[in-house]
């Protein structure tokens, strides 16, 4: 007769939440939409030095690109830490109400908004960081 080594059945496992997106993601993509907004700032300051009738405008834009060449910069490492922590922005939108981001972080998605009120400051203390490099 042969004997039968009865053992429990595993225990059924828990339903795996999904991971909770970080602070620190959160922030990059925030950074990230909003160095994008200085670019522009930027791109537009610039056209409106070299048409205007400053006395040195050329002075002016030289300051302007050299911030632009740092934010660009910065712009790089944030999308090689986006590699890094598996985020990808797949839409972002510009509306009457804010700026809005939708991006996938570790394989889910994720929506970010900001009103223009909001834009604006967070974007002037940049550009304030920028400058005081």
């Amino acid at each position: 007769m042969a004997i039968m080594n009865k053992q429990p059945a595993p225990a059924p496992r828990a339903a795996a939440l999904p991971p909770m997106q970080s602070e620190a993601e959160l922030e990059l993509v925030k950074r990230y939409e909003l160095l994008g907004i200085v670019m522009r700032i930027l791109d537009h300051d610039i056209r409106v030095v070299s048409r205007s009738g400053m006395k040195l405008p050329r002075l002016y834009e030289s300051i302007l690109r050299a911030v632009q060449d740092r934010v660009l910069l910065d712009l790089a490492a944030l999308r090689k830490q986006f590699r890094d922590a598996g985020i990808k922005i797949y839409e972002e939108l510009q509306e009457k109400d804010g700026l809005h981001a939708k991006y996938v972080c570790r394989g889910y998605h994720h929506q970010f908004s900001m009103v223009w009120g909001f834009v604006k400051a967070e974007s002037e203390r940049l550009m304030k960081t920028y400058f005081r490099e």
